[in-house]
């Protein structure tokens, strides 16, 4: 299947070329695709902030790459540039609160730097460690796609309906997807009849992006709104929803976008199988449950303002960005470590003790 997958590869959003980072500004696809070019750490955490990239993994690999170039103007400027280089590190940090791939990746480039010897060339080393990165992810959302799979044929191998949420494939990583990958492979190994695609509000990215993404692969995908996906589960045969995860924490408790938890309600319900897929740099195992993951609000204008008109004046509008799907509604978090099923505290802490399967 990795071959067939690696043939199939059409949709990328990050590219590091020529001492820059190009990102694919998502916020105008699917009716423009156009690649803007950063050379700053303001710059990259501006396009983290405003959602030019987006998705947790995508927005790490990101993060780190703004760490090569803060590193390259820094030491540019001469004097202590390690100093201001942590001025860097804090303004990409505060670019989006609630992924956790931003942090990690962040840490990482850190610890490289700490651990440098005194001869070698810092630049270097950050922009190997920026690669590694970047190509680890691709090669981890490889692996939860054959894990993925092996788990739908477990439990079904013939063509089945399948719901996802937001944007999970490779707009949002840096490469194939999470959950958009498992389902890539399905649709690869036969097991695939149809998608059902949230149109995710209020940014679209079920609608603009993952529709996109699918149809551009050839699988059959049925765009519904949000509030369908109950009644889509009861009529149409849903036998699995599978969505991404911008956070999971020691408990398996997963922070999504917003909209996930009440899906894991419906399916529940309804006898749907419950999967989330995300890299092990999403897993926070110093937070103990969802309750202490920071949910990050948006303004309340993407919800108040239609066609470019402001309506109901006297309204306000709340506007989370991610909701907590409790641990015991999911049926399996699938990461590149290995899969647990009825995820609890014990699972989880087992899970990060493994190695990487890739």
């Amino acid at each position: 299947m990795r071959d067939r997958l690696l043939a199939a590869e059409k949709v990328k959003a990050i590219d590091w070329r020529d001492g820059a980072l190009y990102l694919l500004d998502q916020r105008i696809l699917p009716f423009e695709e156009t690649w803007i070019a950063y050379t700053s750490a303001a710059g990259v955490a501006e396009a983290i902030r405003s959602m030019v990239v987006r998705g947790a993994p995508a927005i790490g690999i990101s993060a780190a790459y703004a760490m090569v170039l803060a590193a390259r103007a820094r030491i540019a400027e001469g004097g202590d540039w390690q100093a201001a280089w942590e001025e860097d590190y804090a303004l990409l940090a505060d670019s989006r609160p609630t992924a956790v791939n931003l942090f990690w990746a962040l840490s990482r480039m850190r610890d490289r730097l700490d651990r440098l010897k005194e001869d070698a060339d810092p630049l270097a080393a950050l922009e190997a460690e920026a690669i590694a990165i970047h190509e680890s992810d691709r090669e981890a959302n490889l692996t939860m796609a054959q894990l993925g799979v092996d788990l739908i044929r477990k439990h079904q191998g013939n063509a089945q309906a399948i719901l996802t949420h937001c944007n999970t494939g490779a707009l949002a990583t840096g490469g194939f997807g999470t959950a958009l990958g498992v389902i890539r492979g399905a649709f690869i190994e036969g097991m695939v009849e149809r998608v059902y695609a949230d149109e995710t509000r209020p940014w679209l990215q079920g609608s603009r992006l993952t529709a996109w993404e699918l149809a551009n692969e050839g699988i059959p995908v049925t765009l519904n709104a949000d509030s369908a996906a109950a009644h889509i589960m009861k009529t149409k045969g849903i036998t699995w929803v599978i969505v991404g995860a911008d956070r999971i924490t020691a408990n398996g408790d997963v922070a999504n976008k917003i909209g996930t938890y009440q899906l894991a309600v419906n399916a529940m319900h309804h006898g749907v199988r419950f999967m989330v897929v995300a890299p092990s740099s999403t897993i926070d195992m110093n937070l103990a449950s969802g309750d202490d993951i920071p949910i990050e609000e948006r303004d309340g204008r993407e919800l108040l303002e239609v066609g470019g008109k402001r309506v109901g004046a006297d309204v306000d509008a709340f506007n989370p960005v991610f909701d907590v799907t409790p641990a015991d509604l999911i049926d399996a978090i699938v990461t590149e470590k290995g899969i647990v099923e009825r995820p609890d505290t014990a699972k989880m802490a087992q899970l990060m003790c493994r190695k990487r399967l890739h």
